[in-house]
């Protein structure tokens, strides 16, 4: 397992093993948090393997099993399927996008990846282009308030196109620093010159996406793997993670001290092993805001893999694992998060624009032990309503949170009831971007 954290925050350490080692994807840093030039960068893990003809890849790809790692964990070879074989089909040459618009706050993982490892995911870039035929790439992702993301992006495309190391051209784009924005219908309406807001469907994007043609997205992290595996074989990915789910993975972490660490670990790790010792009367969140909460009595008894944690209603999603510390209110954090959800909508359709409002006045009552004696009720009953009703899947994932957090916190949510909290710490622990809006008027 390997550890990162962004410059003047903690230890980075990395290596290239062989077969098992991590980390894979994590460069050593240089000095002062530098990322590697392209000629380290390429001495490390030499040069692009193109294949020279599209669709030669995919076959590696789904042999080495490698997932989405973004969050839905979709097949990867299935997308480039999709993406090919439509391009064929209609005619229409596609387009290629690498998805850094890492929009989940609690997240921090494609930042310090494209910090760290800029060259890894345009390599990646580079070869899904090929193996899908197309003659265009985009790399969308937000600025970096903390550094200056873009000017290291636009310097490692420049040592790029003077190395000739590209052979599509790649157009550096920049999200709004909104929830949906790297939703990739949202995504795609944006780049288009419309708003960042999700599109309902059909057709999907890899039928009919940037000007109409077949589109291929994928998150960053998923690029830097397959370029590795276009590198390295299939057999090479999987010595690590487990047979269904093979493979590393950055996940955040953050334990009750607060601090985001962005680590590298086989899928299958035991949670225990990520989060130390957890108090009993603790909790989880497992996927991030739209995640699932769980005591950390059960937490501890499970791995981070989708098989482990499918059970206890929780997925891997992003990567995004978060102890409670037992100083604070599950429920007041619950609500703070929901409230952020429902103003970060995109207001197109009914779920989101009356039923996420809804459910996040109520909610604060009950965070504030100001709910009536069906509140609790009514907050599930909302939650049924709102779910697989929306033009995506952030009312999906808004309800899943707080349904969780209904069951984990069921026992302080009667303290609450009684006008009883069991925190003694008032200072918000889950992190909500600057700048949200403030009050429940704002959603009229």
């Amino acid at each position: 397992m390997t550890t990162a954290t962004r410059q003047g925050s903690g230890d980075h350490v990395s290596g290239m093993g062989e077969t098992g080692e991590l980390p894979r994807l994590l460069p050593p840093a240089g000095p002062g948090g530098q990322a590697p030039d392209l000629t380290a960068h390429l001495a490390r893990h030499g040069r692009l393997p193109y294949r020279e003809r599209p669709g030669v890849l995919i076959g590696d790809i789904e042999q080495a099993g490698l997932t989405g790692r973004g969050g839905a964990a979709f097949p990867v070879h299935r997308k480039l399927a999709a993406v090919l074989e439509a391009a064929g089909r209609r005619g229409k040459t596609p387009t290629v996008i690498a998805n850094g618009a890492e929009s989940e706050p609690a997240s921090d993982k494609d930042a310090m990846l494209l910090w760290l490892a800029p060259h890894l995911v345009l390599d990646g870039l580079q070869l899904a282009a090929e193996a899908v035929g197309a003659d265009s790439a985009i790399l969308y992702t937000h600025a970096d308030r903390e550094h200056d993301l873009g000017l290291r992006l636009r310097q490692a495309l420049l040592e790029r196109q003077v190395a000739g190391a590209d052979r599509v051209p790649v157009q550096l784009a920049l999200a709004p620093p909104r929830f949906l924005a790297g939703q990739e219908t949202a995504l795609v309406s944006h780049l288009a010159g419309g708003p960042a807001i999700p599109a309902f469907t059909p057709p999907r994007i890899t039928e009919r996406g940037m000007a109409g043609a077949p589109t291929l997205v994928q998150n960053v992290e998923t690029l830097a793997h397959l370029a590795l595996i276009a590198r390295r074989g299939p057999g090479w990915f999987r010595a690590v993670g487990t047979g269904p789910e093979p493979g590393s993975m950055l996940a955040t972490i953050r334990r009750p001290d607060g601090r985001p660490r962005i680590t590298e670990v086989p899928l299958g790790m035991p949670l225990r092993d990520l989060l130390g010792d957890l108090a009993p009367e603790s909790a989880v969140l497992l996927g991030g805001y739209h995640g699932t909460w769980l005591p950390a009595a059960r937490a501890a008894g499970l791995s981070l893999d989708n098989r482990s944690l499918a059970p206890a209603g929780a997925r891997v999603g992003a990567g995004v694992v978060i102890s409670l510390p037992a100083d604070r209110c599950g429920l007041v954090e619950t609500a703070n998060v929901v409230r952020y959800l429902a103003f970060e909508s995109a207001g197109q359709c009914g779920p989101c624009l009356n039923g996420l409002p809804r459910i996040a006045a109520a909610f604060a009552e009950l965070a504030r032990g100001r709910s009536g004696p069906r509140t609790r009720a009514d907050l599930e009953r909302w939650a049924g309503l709102v779910t697989g009703r929306g033009a995506c899947h952030h009312p999906d994932g808004t309800a899943r949170f707080v349904r969780s957090a209904l069951v984990t916190f069921a026992a302080e949510a009667d303290r609450h009831e009684r006008g009883r909290c069991s925190a003694t710490s008032a200072r918000p622990f889950l992190p909500i971007p600057a700048g949200s809006a403030r009050t429940e008027k704002d959603w009229m």
